[in-house]
């Protein structure tokens, strides 16, 4: 239940940005639904923890489950605000919605064409999280909706797939679909900086620091690592004092429209991120305080759709000395670099000029599929152990 309230959080920010990117109330209703669904995994889960402690010591454990288990339910109520910015007709300005087609991970709408590569295949032998570094997270049939389906799901001509990852794997997906080649619509502004435009672009920030911030909460957690519980508690402190340049922007923005009314958006959509990044700090805090972490919680963190792992570079592997952009990790392998640690020391949200080095460890997060191919960059092999049943990192060159 854990690991499917992990997933469901996630999926509906993803919905959420989706439905505003394309201006879809109906995605955005479907993250209603969502809600639904993670308000039962919610109750069960706090029934659950109150039957299984026993002793003080389970009480101790299961009172940190419960932390982890309420601040996914604030991610979820984060993305519900962010549908409603639809739903309710909030109002947003174009400008940013051109602007979302710019962050790191981008949402995208395909539809698939008659004896294209996609009819008649099923999404785990498309492998689209690998090949193309997009995932599909939802699917529309006709107006059937197919949230999160899975690798057994048939695709049929004239499906609709709503997808998220690197803009850069856009134009593979596409060419896979027999959709025409993607040009992104152009928005015309004048060249001077406007507060308005100081606001849509923290606003954008906002959302990528938010999304960061959470990859890396469930990472200190698995890794019971208080460097990484230190880095998302700055990037925290870094989105309240966004949202705060955020507010006077749009407020000054405000003086110099008709309408202020179509402004409303981007203070709800502030809010959301900033809640999003509170709901990140909130895990960490078990990290922070030292408290006893609960197997159950590692063990959903690494069974949900997306893993969190950490890969060593090994020496002379076709990493070492690379630069993140001629790596291109998201597309090779489908996972997202949330950070690397060097020396005792982390450098997160690494951009593409950032060069790895031997030694260096990897904190990244993507499809599980995808893990092996991660491994071999670095220069090791992905090994289940009989045993214990969980996966280890081999040297390449050893047996």
């Amino acid at each position: 239940m854990l690991s499917e309230a992990k997933d469901t959080s996630e999926l509906m920010v993803d919905l959420g940005y989706a439905a505003l990117f394309f201006a879809d109330p109906a995605m955005a209703e479907e993250v209603d639904e969502l809600k639904g669904r993670l308000t039962e995994l919610v109750h069960e889960m706090r029934s659950i923890c109150v039957l299984a402690a026993r002793s003080p010591r389970d009480a101790d454990e299961m009172a940190g489950v419960l932390g982890i288990v309420s601040a996914i339910e604030r991610m979820g109520n984060a993305a519900v605000d962010v549908s409603r910015i639809v739903t309710h007709r909030l109002g947003i300005p174009m400008a940013l919605v051109a602007d979302l087609a710019a962050a790191e991970e981008v949402s995208h709408r395909v539809r698939v064409r008659e004896d294209s590569a996609m009819a008649g295949r099923t999404l785990a032998e498309l492998e689209l999280p690998t090949e193309v570094g997009m995932r599909v997270v939802a699917l529309r049939r006709g107006r059937e909706w197919a949230i999160d389906p899975d690798g057994d799901e048939v695709l049929r001509p004239n499906d609709v797939l709503i997808t998220r990852g690197p803009g850069g794997g856009i134009a593979e997906l596409r060419e896979l679909a027999g959709a025409p080649e993607w040009r992104t619509d152009t928005f015309e502004e004048d060249t001077a900086i406007t507060d308005l435009d100081r606001a849509v672009d923290v606003l954008v920030e906002m959302k990528n620091i938010s999304e960061v911030a959470v990859g890396l909460a469930y990472s200190a957690v698995l890794f019971k690592d208080q460097g990484l519980a230190a880095e998302v508690n700055h990037l925290e402190d870094r989105l309240d004092e966004m949202k705060e340049r955020l507010e006077v922007w749009v407020l000054r923005s405000a003086a110099d429209t008709l309408d202020p009314s179509a402004l409303r958006g981007l203070i709800h959509l502030g809010q959301a991120a900033e809640e999003i990044g509170d709901a990140a700090q909130a895990m960490v805090w078990l990290v922070e305080n030292g408290e006893e972490i609960h197997p159950v919680l590692a063990y959903a963190f690494g069974e949900s759709d997306e893993v969190i792992v950490r890969v060593p570079v090994a020496p002379g592997s076709s990493l070492d000395g690379a630069t993140l952009a001629d790596a291109n990790l998201e597309l090779e392998t489908g996972f997202y670099l949330l950070a690397v640690r060097r020396g005792g020391r982390y450098l997160y949200r690494p951009r593409g000029r950032v060069r790895l080095e031997a030694d260096d460890a990897l904190i990244a997060i993507g499809p599980d599929e995808g893990h092996a191919r991660l491994a071999a960059r670095a220069g090791f092999r992905l090994v289940d152990d009989a045993e214990t049943g969980e996966s280890e990192l081999v040297p390449a060159g050893r047996e």
